[in-house]
């Protein structure tokens, strides 16, 4: 049995807009328009990519899944993505090495130390 992994299927009120908040981020290309079904991948033959698929409810509860970025500086990016729109988030962390953020619909991602492995 063989399995590739791809892509990351995000449920979004907008998908096109948090789909090209997201391609923005990350510096990646749009693979698919569609305003209920937005795909971004890091370039169009390369996968896993992140597809954004249209709900009617927003989000209400901490993600069981996130994305995790390793950046070269932290502080920078930090600053970068804050700027696009997103927000700091407390899920608990405490006085943790990474920076856990909001993207424009709610969803978490972490944003971990420079470096490391």
């Amino acid at each position: 049995m063989t399995l590739r992994w791809e892509q990351l299927v995000v449920q979004a009120l907008d998908p096109s807009t948090l789909g090209r908040w997201w391609c923005e981020v990350l510096d990646w290309v749009v693979v698919n328009d569609d305003p209920l079904e937005f795909e971004i991948r890091l370039s169009a033959d390369q996968t896993p990519g992140l597809l954004f698929l249209q709900v009617s409810s927003p989000k209400r509860a901490q993600n069981r899944l996130h994305l995790d970025f390793r950046p070269d500086d932290q502080a920078q990016e930090v600053e970068r993505i804050l700027s696009l729109g997103a927000q700091v988030a407390d899920v608990g962390q405490g006085e943790a090495s990474w920076r856990v953020l909001l993207d424009p619909e709610g969803n978490e991602f972490c944003v971990l130390s420079s470096g490391g492995s």
